[in-house]
């Protein structure tokens, strides 16, 4: 029975977690993204570290690695596939996924597949190499109030009071039984009930006067400073983020009343906008399916679990936004959003397509199921079961085609003001679509529609393609020019100790020259500047948090199967020295074209001006550095 299995179940498991998990739901984790993080621990100590571990050892501790020439691969740990594409350099030290684009370091590992903050990753390692940590003074991390108080711990708190106020509950308790869960579902997903009343809470907190209590988005203070509980008379679902600790709570009503959901409020801890119920909970089984199916609510999420659907979430009150696809899309290649049939639920659907079309991508699959009329996930999946839900999922709509209906429903195709409206409220929608072939299939079904040809929309669109000549093959859309600032950083990541052939004062001015991209010209003068102190520096973690972080994460993937990456030391050093000759006569020409046409401008010119102009009109002279 449901009120024996809760019963039966320690107050310290929360969310189906225990010992070490609960451990670090409690624990204030210092977030990857926030510098200041990583400014505590000197540079020199994070660099040293990274040369006395083996990434490869790091790696194997938590995924089984097999050799594969220079490198070692495996099924990625971050997203569900069955042909390994996730790549372990022992000689460049760092990991790439070529599936889901999971990139980084030993630091970056620990902290994306363990859990941890930057700073306790950093702690795990130097205790394996036998390093001291340096001293640091820490910054008041998130989930820290001002006063001192720690939110997270606040918030399990509230988790273990509300899960036990469950086992007295017996209105609750039958509410649950009748949609289906076991005490096993309720203790996985940490199910509570908040009591009728208006200071519960008191009983869990010596101090309900306590500023955290509100901030944390438990208690609400009125204008008259009179202080009383958020959720009240409501079963409880709280809200776990990726590394397991307790954000927030959702309330669900028991009987009639407005609103049926009620969430947390924004806080220092949840944003919902970011965040998906479930995520934590069903990471297996997202792995496992290799597919994520996104839901309207807590309970659909809840009873699909307990019918052994475990790779669904839902959003928290809000529409599926960028941010919720990109985590998805991260993670697996087939993400379907199930709604409601009715309005509402078309609405939600094409607000899910508009949010995620500047992430699509060739190799990913997004699709929308519509129930049928008056049926939820909850009500379909305990009604006729797992298999028919699981069989129905291979019924929705691919995005390509659930974008050209909802289009085509809203003109008339008989008439050519018809297929003119249709292209043109086509054309911001499919322009934002930047997968190659995905795109090019999309535009090409549009324009079968409007009776045109796809070269035409394309060019009323404004859309350039690669035009392939019969003497040369194409060039794949995939593949970036490659210009001669690129070619140089490629070979300065592979072999560092290039840095003695350069003369960095050969790049002034190459800031101003059109042909050159000055992002890749900043990031060579940096790593230039890096490799100048020291060439064993792991630029992947060096630049972690800067400007420059996404492009070396890019070019340190890159290089792992480019050619040069097996080239012995005199092979590159030559091809090093080719490189940086091409780069500086690039930024010479360019800059000798920009003054010659200055001076050609001017009406008059000085005897040394017309020298220089004698001068710039000869042909630049090649010659190589020695």
């Amino acid at each position: 029975m449901l009120s024996r299995a809760l019963e039966l179940a320690p107050e310290s498991t929360i969310i189906g977690i225990a010992g070490e998990q609960a451990a670090r739901a409690t624990a204030l984790v210092c977030p990857t993204l926030i510098p200041e993080c990583r400014d505590l621990i000197p540079q020199s100590f994070i660099q040293d570290l990274l040369n006395r571990v083996d990434i490869v050892d790091v790696v194997e501790r938590y995924v089984p690695l097999k050799k594969a020439g220079a490198n070692y691969v495996a099924c990625c740990p971050f997203h569900g596939e069955k042909t390994p594409s996730f790549t372990v350099s022992q000689t460049k030290q760092f990991y790439h996924c070529f599936g889901c684009g999971a990139h980084g370091t030993a630091i970056g590992f620990m902290i994306e597949y363990a859990g941890v903050g930057f700073i306790d990753a950093v702690k795990d390692l130097a205790q394996s190499a036998g390093m001291q940590m340096p001293e640091f003074k820490p910054e008041r991390p998130r989930g820290k109030t001002e006063e001192g108080d720690d939110l997270y711990a606040i918030m399990l708190k509230a988790a273990q009071y509300y899960r036990n106020q469950l086992k007295d509950a017996p209105r609750a308790i039958e509410y649950l039984k009748k949609r289906g869960l076991s005490g096993e579902i309720a203790k996985e997903f940490g199910i509570g009930y908040a009591p009728d009343g208006w200071q519960n809470l008191q009983a869990a907190y010596p101090d309900y006067n306590a500023k955290a209590l509100v901030a944390a988005g438990l208690v609400i203070q009125g204008d008259e400073g009179k202080r009383y509980d958020r959720f009240r008379d409501r079963v409880m679902f709280p809200i776990v983020d990726q590394r397991g600790n307790i954000i927030g709570f959702g309330g669900r009503v028991l009987d009639k009343g407005e609103p049926k959901y009620l969430n947390s409020p924004e806080t220092p801890l949840f944003e919902k906008g970011r965040e998906l119920y479930g995520l934590y909970q069903g990471r297996r089984a997202i792995r496992d399916a290799g597919r994520v199916i996104v839901v309207e609510g807590y309970m659909d999420v809840v009873a699909l679990a307990q019918s052994g659907i475990g790779y669904a979430v839902a959003t928290l009150g809000t529409a599926t936004t960028p941010t919720h696809v990109q985590k998805l899309l991260r993670q697996v290649d087939d993400v379907v959003f199930c709604f409601d049939g009715d309005d509402a639920g078309r609405k939600a659907a094409w607000r899910a397509l508009e949010n995620s079309l500047d992430l699509l991508a060739d190799g990913k699959q997004l699709s929308f199921l519509f129930l049928p009329q008056g049926e939820d996930p909850d009500t379909y999946v305990r009604k006729l079961g797992k298999d028919a839900f699981e069989k129905l999922l291979g019924e929705g709509k691919p995005l390509s085609q659930f974008l050209l209906d909802e289009l085509k429903s809203h003109v008339d195709l008989a008439t050519g003001e018809g297929r003119a409206a249709l292209l043109k409220e086509a054309k911001p929608l499919v322009m934002r679509i930047t997968a190659p072939f995905l795109g090019r299939i999309i535009r090409q079904n549009l324009a079968q529609v409007a009776g045109l040809n796809v070269q035409d929309l394309e060019r009323e669109y404004g859309i350039k393609t690669m035009r392939t000549a019969q003497s040369a093959p194409a060039r794949s859309a995939a593949t970036p020019v490659r210009g001669p600032a690129r070619k140089v950083i490629e070979l300065l990541m592979l072999c560092p100790e290039l840095h003695v052939l350069a003369d960095r004062r050969e790049l002034a001015g190459a800031h101003a020259v059109a042909s050159i991209r000055p992002d890749e010209i900043g990031l060579l003068d940096a790593l230039l500047d890096v490799f100048e102190q020291s060439a064993s520096t792991r630029v992947g973690e060096y630049f972690r948090g800067t400007e420059f972080e996404s492009a070396v994460r890019e070019i340190e993937a890159s290089v792992l199967n480019r050619p040069e990456a097996a080239f012995e030391e005199t092979a590159l050093k030559e091809q090093f020295i080719d490189d940086w000759h091409n780069l500086r006569v690039a930024i010479d020409s360019e800059l000798r074209e920009s003054r010659r046409k200055v001076l050609q401008q001017k009406q008059t010119l000085s005897p040394e001006e017309q020298a220089e102009y004698r001068a710039l009109l000869q042909p630049q002279r090649s010659t190589h550095a020695s």
